[in-house]
């Protein structure tokens, strides 16, 4: 019988305790007080049945642990069969999962399953898009925290299976200062110094510049690790690249899309960070087909 592990990409981390968090909030959300009404009045409990997961549409697949965990959270005795993994660019038509057991908890769980398979395959699919233009570079493609409250870890592991990297989880993983910190504080050279008094040794520093003069001001200090380009057209950040001469990592930011990418990425920053990978990413379609 296939296992979480076993489907779980296998250069991405997602932890059993965020699959079951979010698989009882989605079950408890859809079956509320008393349950699936229409498979209890319809179908007899002793009834089984066989049902296979589709992909509809082509695609690069993420959020299959999710849908092992829906259906064996309804009934410990649906047995899973998988055909792919996380991870894996596939053809409209192509099979993902067989389920098969009691009929009432197939049933039950279809939507649920689903809901997560096509989300997270949709934005792994998006991120392989953006993925696309930067091979041959050494620039990575990242992800934001434009993500759905309470889906964040799932959704940054779909960035994962589609090729895409992670940037930070939360406010509580890396500073990040941004126009509005800079404006409180006084200067950048002021957030900058409180940053680096405030920091231990393992926590990076970034800082959000909108011009080469503010550039100019951070590489002046020598305390930032990354700085965050933002909105800037190619020729600016070509000319950001030459300005930091490798001192600091660059990251370029805002507006960015999948015709610029090949463009930005030519310009030798090391990151992109796009929110749209999570907040515009459309669902792959994903169906699940009774067989008779």
């Amino acid at each position: 019988m296939t296992s979480i592990v076993e489907l779980l990409h296998p250069e991405a981390f997602l932890s059993p305790l965020a699959i079951d968090d979010a698989v009882r909030r989605a079950l408890d959300e859809d079956l509320g007080r008393a349950g699936d009404i229409t498979s209890i009045a319809t179908i007899p409990a002793t009834t089984t049945a066989r049902a296979v997961m589709v992909a509809r549409q082509a695609g690069v697949i993420a959020g299959l642990p999710l849908a092992l965990a829906t259906f064996k959270t309804l009934s410990p005795d649906i047995e899973v069969e998988a055909h792919c993994r996380d991870g894996a660019q596939v053809s409209a038509g192509s099979q993902l999962l067989t389920i098969a057991g009691p009929a009432r908890a197939v049933l039950s769980g279809e939507r649920t399953s689903l809901n997560f398979v096509g989300r997270l395959s949709g934005i792994a699919t998006l991120t392989a898009d953006y993925v696309r233009p930067t091979l041959g570079t050494k620039m990575r493609i990242c992800c934001t925290r434009k993500t759905t409250p309470g889906l964040r870890a799932l959704e940054k592991y779909a960035v994962r299976c589609g090729g895409g990297f992670n940037h930070r989880f939360g406010l509580d993983d890396a500073i990040l200062i941004k126009d509005n910190h800079i404006a409180v504080a006084g200067s950048i050279r002021a957030v900058l110094e409180r940053a680096r008094a405030h920091t231990g040794h393992l926590v990076k520093i970034e800082i959000e510049v909108d011009t080469l003069e503010q550039l100019g001001e951070v590489l002046a200090t020598g305390l930032a690790d990354v700085v965050l380009l933002d909105n800037m057209d190619v020729a600016t950040l070509t000319e950001a690249v030459t300005m930091a001469q490798g001192r600091v990592v660059l990251e370029a930011s805002g507006g960015v899309t999948q015709s610029s990418i090949a463009e930005i990425a030519a310009t030798g920053v090391d990151y992109i960070s796009a929110g749209a990978l999570t907040h515009s990413a459309a669902n792959l379609n994903v169906a699940l087909d009774i067989e008779a």
